[in-house]
């Protein structure tokens, strides 16, 4: 039998796989701004195969491409009619893919994410929150999800407003917050508080994605595990945020010579500002070595960085063959058949 999340969590580290968002605007099925997940009704083969590149990769959980999938985001690009049919859509295709798992069925976990509507001060706002959540948790619920991630809050009380919801449907949460660049939750709860909070009200696992890369991350995944008993999850990008530039939103290169459309290397000027894959996994096993129990990676990520990052851990993935060994390798190679006018070059190709 497929063991859940929490049977999981006891038993060692589970990987999560993200990163869709970025990962289908360069494979060109999503568009970047409104970045809105329409891939789960208008390519759904494209949103299959990137699913099961990830698990196949080391995620232990095949993620619903839902995020920004709800009826606030859905009313600003004029089809909220698209709704109920994308999150049923995303949901029903990463359950598919999870059935090909060759050793054990892939858990399939629902997704709820910021509103970016929230005011604390605005009680119709919180009300309009709830039911947001509400009913993509019903589908969730409907659709027969093995637990729900909440991610990328800014604000304590929507992450709480979300973990209520989940907990109405009698499902297992995960909720992750997005640290902005004032290193406080924008409600005035630090990452560590709101955590301890979320994981004492029931959450399963608490913690923090996107938003910053592993540099700006970890110093917050320290306080948060030494403030949690439970799960503590982290998912961070893998961009090279640093203590001046926290987050992706303002990150510079100082190298680029062209005008950028946003003057801002967010969302698609980032390439030059990524983590090389054994940077993320030094990261993975520092993270594990703190008892971090959720390892993943978000935006920008590629499945080859996310099993790095799994084989970092000690995991073996379904994709482990492939890689990298440069044993054959013509230059760098160290098999006694290269040939020697080739291998002697290698310093000065």
């Amino acid at each position: 039998m497929k063991r859940s999340l929490e049977k999981r969590l006891e038993n060692g580290t589970v990987i999560v796989g993200e990163g869709y968002l970025f990962e289908l605007e360069r494979r060109g099925y999503l568009q970047a701004g409104s970045f809105v997940p329409e891939v789960a009704l208008k390519n759904p083969e494209a949103l299959k195969q990137t699913y099961r590149d990830y698990m196949k990769a080391g995620s232990d959980v095949v993620l619903a491409f839902t995020y920004n999938a709800h009826r606030e985001k859905m009313r600003i690009i004029g089809k909220e009619d698209l709704l109920e049919p994308l999150n049923r859509s995303a949901i029903q295709l990463a359950k598919e893919v999870a059935l090909e798992h060759p050793e054990e069925e892939a858990l399939v976990a629902g997704n709820i994410s910021n509103t970016n509507i929230f005011d604390p001060e605005d009680s119709e706002s919180k009300e309009k929150v709830r039911e947001i959540f509400r009913e993509m948790v019903g589908w969730c619920k409907e659709e027969g999800v093995d637990y729900i991630q909440g991610e990328t809050f800014y604000y304590h009380e929507e992450a709480l407003i979300a973990l209520e919801e989940i907990q109405r449907q009698g499902l297992p949460a995960v909720i992750t917050l997005g640290l902005m660049g004032e290193n406080i939750l924008r409600d005035g709860y630090t990452v560590e508080e709101s955590c301890k909070i979320l994981s004492e009200e029931g959450a399963l696992v608490v913690g923090m994605n996107c938003f910053r890369g592993p540099d700006s991350m970890h110093p917050y995944l320290e306080k948060i595990r030494k403030e949690v008993d439970g799960y503590v999850g982290g998912v961070p990008l893998p961009y090279r945020t640093t203590e001046e530039h926290p987050t992706f939103f303002n990150l510079p290169d100082g190298g680029c010579s062209c005008h950028l459309p946003m003057e801002t290397t967010f969302p698609t000027a980032l390439d030059p500002l990524y983590h090389n894959r054994y940077e993320l996994a030094d990261w993975a096993r520092k993270a594990h070595n703190i008892g971090i129990n959720y390892i993943g990676l978000c935006c920008g990520a590629s499945p080859a960085m996310l099993r790095s990052v799994a084989e970092a851990i000690g995991q073996e993935t379904i994709n482990s063959e492939y890689s990298p060994n440069m044993e054959k390798h013509f230059l760098f190679g160290k098999d006694r058949t290269l040939k020697d006018h080739n291998t002697s070059y290698r310093t000065k190709a």
